[in-house]
């Protein structure tokens, strides 16, 4: 039971929101702001867009961290099958240039024999 109360106070505890976000909630809070509105209205419409950008960064870095986690985890390990599809597709790599070869000789021998003949 200990342990459990230990747990929810660490993640009840208020980290400080960053010079960055709050500037940041500021500017627009006081590009969205209204004639007639209060310096205190703006300032509770800025925290709230502050309390916006923390769980969005928040969710974001759990999205990221899920992310990686699953690509540990899916990352195949290398096996004998994985080294005869190599070997198998070594020749389809060399089709092309053999091809172009064959196509440029087939060609100048076309371009010599037309020559000889006129």
């Amino acid at each position: 039971m200990m342990n459990q109360k230990a747990s929810k106070t660490a993640n009840n505890k208020k980290t400080k929101p960053s010079e960055k976000t709050r500037e940041e909630s500021l500017q627009v809070a006081k590009a969205t702001q209204k004639p007639g509105q209060t310096k205190e209205q703006t300032k509770l419409i800025a925290q709230g867009i502050q309390k916006g950008l923390e769980q969005y960064k928040k969710q974001h870095k759990a999205k990221i961290r899920s992310l990686n986690k699953s690509k540990k985890k899916s990352k195949p390990t290398p096996s004998k099958e994985s080294e005869n599809d190599e070997k198998i597709t070594l020749p389809h790599r060399k089709l092309p240039w053999i091809l172009l070869a064959v196509s440029w000789i087939g060609f100048l021998l076309f371009i010599n024999l037309k020559n000889l003949f006129l």
